[in-house]
């Protein structure tokens, strides 16, 4: 083997004594074929003879085992095998015990055919993430198709004192296999070696019926070991609709116990922190602000802006904050630094405020999951400030507003870090203002349509688009409104495979104004339309407007028998006009339709204004956000979708052609309806 690695972060040794003991000649007695086997062949599927995973936690190390022996039989899994790569953390060990083959019945050693590279993981350096981490790159030489690959190694991190919160506290969670896999015999060992006991909860494992069991809760004390040993094993999970079966292994506690333990590491930060001595530059700053409202954007501005976000992993792995001096003075810091300096610079206004653990990756599970704080992976800022409770990301860039027109966090989980806390729900939320706020008009004249659009972005919205027209060029950008409107206006229907360029002639974007402290950014687009009609294939010409992103199809189509619907959507308001100097059908369906929706969850209704030349839509949609949709509920809601979607989120208008032949065509039409 070729060996250019540093020892520090692998080694080639033999398993833990809590590890299994498997020589050669078990290998070989456990890798047969059966009936079971020889049918996952036949399907194309590759064939896992055994996999024999351990996890072991003590008050001085996590460490994970693994022995596995599996099929090549794919191009694809032999091209995987010959190459992987494995992650290890800071005063973490890749421990290798076995590289081998069963080739014909013959057990062939690999260690000798193998190399190894130690990498440096930077690969997020450049925007602002620091980690230690090392990535092992392991390649294996001729494995062939047809092998049974044998892979035995562990993973072992020792807990320094930056480790602390993992030395006190353990966290597992068990995830059902991937439903690819057949095993002939899985079995999984969590083995607690810890002095506190450790609970485990079995969540989403199903009976016979299919149907989702009550979560059961179990506990291991110091030596005692939970175990899960099936044969001739398939997990048959509907990825798609149903939440693979786990298990969560967490020490045993409670959100109460947990809240009175973090807090006095907060506490002891602050009471370190005097904003006058460590920053009095900034605290003249803010005593030149007269109006309160002004202070607290900013503050926050400050912080988010001025401070540099350096997510550093290893310092993540514990929960003990960067004293604010520092963070001032260095100008850089983590979340939970640049939160707990905003704490400080909001104390010293007179704002209340709080710095809350939240995690945005597992926000639905974390109901389902034991009491934990390894179950949180960031830090932000709750605010109370005029009788209303906000969300403040300390580590967002390029937000803008008072803090009541700044941008919404979509979440529902959090704990304070206060002594004697519970975990709390974040409540559903109205928004105050319109997201979008747009008025158009499509004037058509002698066959050639002026199209005028003015929309006002706020919120969000607003921060997104000052994004997106900063990183794009105006080319894209006009492009990018060109296309909407070649589907809104309908012409993908008549002229399908056009250069929309050729079709919006002299298109023109700019942004009309940019009001930072309400956060509205508008801008108007204009173009020129060049037949701009749509004309069906028996010459029938129309104007037509129909915002297909009013129709939520997320929401229409969704299935998932686990899952709750999340609501997120924003407020948005439309006024589209469409005018042409011929005469129309005032009475066609999709002319003079309306609707009037009062769901629960949300508000729509759409209203007209016809004339002879012209139809008017008016659109107001107001959602509920932030809210799991009950099950209960979820038909009513999908129904009401179905109803916008049914010709209410847009107009359309026939023109009236001269002549004989076209006024009875239309009377004939009048006739049948």
């Amino acid at each position: 083997m070729e060996n250019i690695i540093q020892p520090d972060h692998y080694k080639i040794d033999k398993p833990a004594s809590w590890a299994a003991n498997i020589d050669d000649n078990q290998l070989v007695e456990y890798i047969q074929e059966s009936d079971f086997s020889r049918q996952q062949t036949e399907e194309g599927r590759d064939y896992c003879f055994f996999l024999d995973k351990i996890y072991y936690t003590s008050d001085q190390e996590n460490s994970e085992y693994a022995c596995m022996a599996y099929t090549l039989n794919e191009p694809s899994n032999l091209e995987r095998a010959s190459v992987t790569d494995v992650v290890v953390e800071e005063n973490e060990t890749y421990i290798i015990h076995r590289i081998s083959v069963l080739r014909e019945g013959v057990l062939v050693d690999k260690i000798a055919d193998t190399k190894i590279k130690v990498l440096d993981s930077e690969n997020q350096s450049g925007g602002g993430v620091l980690s230690s981490n090392k990535k092992i790159n392991i390649t294996i030489k001729d494995l062939r198709l047809y092998d049974v690959l044998i892979m035995e190694d562990s993973r072992v991190k020792v807990f320094t004192e930056r480790d602390f919160l993992r030395k006190e506290f353990s966290k597992f969670v068990w995830i059902s296999p991937d439903s690819y896999w057949a095993y002939g015999n899985y079995k999984f060992t969590f083995f607690n070696d810890r002095e506190k006991t450790i609970a485990y909860k079995k969540t989403f494992f199903r009976d016979e019926e299919e149907n989702v069991l009550e979560p059961e809760i179990n506990y291991l004390k110091k030596g005692e070991k939970f175990i899960i040993d099936k044969q001739n094993y398939i997990n048959y999970v509907d990825s798609n609709r149903e939440i693979s079966s786990y298990i969560d292994f967490a020490t045993e506690s409670n959100w109460n116990d947990l809240s009175n333990y973090i807090a006095p590491i907060y506490d002891d930060i602050f009471s370190k922190a005097s904003l006058k001595d460590f920053a009095p530059a900034l605290v003249e700053k803010l005593d030149n602000i007269s109006s309160k409202d002004e202070q607290l954007q900013f503050a926050i501005d400050y912080v988010q802006n001025h401070i540099n976000y350096i997510y550093n992993a290893d310092e993540m792995n514990g929960h003990k904050p960067q004293e604010p001096s520092l963070t001032y003075e260095n100008k850089q810091g983590d979340c939970k630094a640049k939160s707990v300096l905003l704490k400080v610079v909001l104390d010293y206004i007179g704002v209340d405020s709080a710095v809350v653990l939240v995690n945005f990756n597992t926000d639905y599970y974390i109901k389902y999951y034991l009491p934990s704080l390894l179950t949180f992976n960031h830090v932000i800022v709750k605010i109370n400030y005029k009788d209303e409770t906000y969300f403040i990301d300390a580590t967002t860039r390029d937000e803008f507003g008072l803090i009541e027109n700044r941008g919404y966090i979509f979440f529902q989980h959090y704990l304070e870090v206060k002594p004697n806390q519970d975990l709390q729900i974040k409540k559903p939320h109205r928004f105050a203002y319109n997201c979008i706020d747009e008025k158009s008009e499509l004037k058509v004249q002698n066959n050639i349509g002026e199209l005028t659009s003015i929309t006002t972005y706020k919120g969000n919205r607003a921060n997104y688009m000052r994004k997106y027209f900063k990183n794009n060029n105006k080319r894209e950008i006009i492009d990018s409104w060109n296309s909407y409107y070649f589907y809104t206006l309908n012409y993908n229907n008549d002229r399908n495979g056009t250069d929309v360029r050729s079709i919006f002639k002299d298109a023109k974007i700019e942004i009309i104004s940019d009001n930072k402290q309400l956060n509205e950014y508008t801008i108007q687009y204009k173009s020129t339309i060049e037949n701009p009609y749509f004309t069906d294939s028996e010459k029938n010409r129309f104007l037509m407007y129909f915002d297909r992103n009013l129709i939520k199809n997320n929401a229409r189509d969704f299935m998932h028998k686990d899952i709750l619907f999340w609501h997120n959507f924003d407020n948005e308001k439309y006024e589209f006009t469409l005018s042409t100097d011929l005469k129309i059908d005032t009475d066609e369906k999709f002319t003079v339709q309306e609707c009037t929706i009062n769901n629960p969850y949300f508000d729509f209704t759409s209203r007209k204004k016809i004339t002879k030349n012209s139809g008017t839509i008016f659109i107001d949609y107001k959602p509920l956000v932030n809210i799991e949709i009950p099950n209960a509920d979820f038909e009513d809601f999908r129904n009401a979708h179905h109803t916008v979607s049914d010709s209410n989120f847009g107009i359309g208008i026939d023109i009236l052609e001269e002549g004989l032949m076209n006024r009875l065509k239309f009377s004939f039409k009048k006739f049948i309806k």
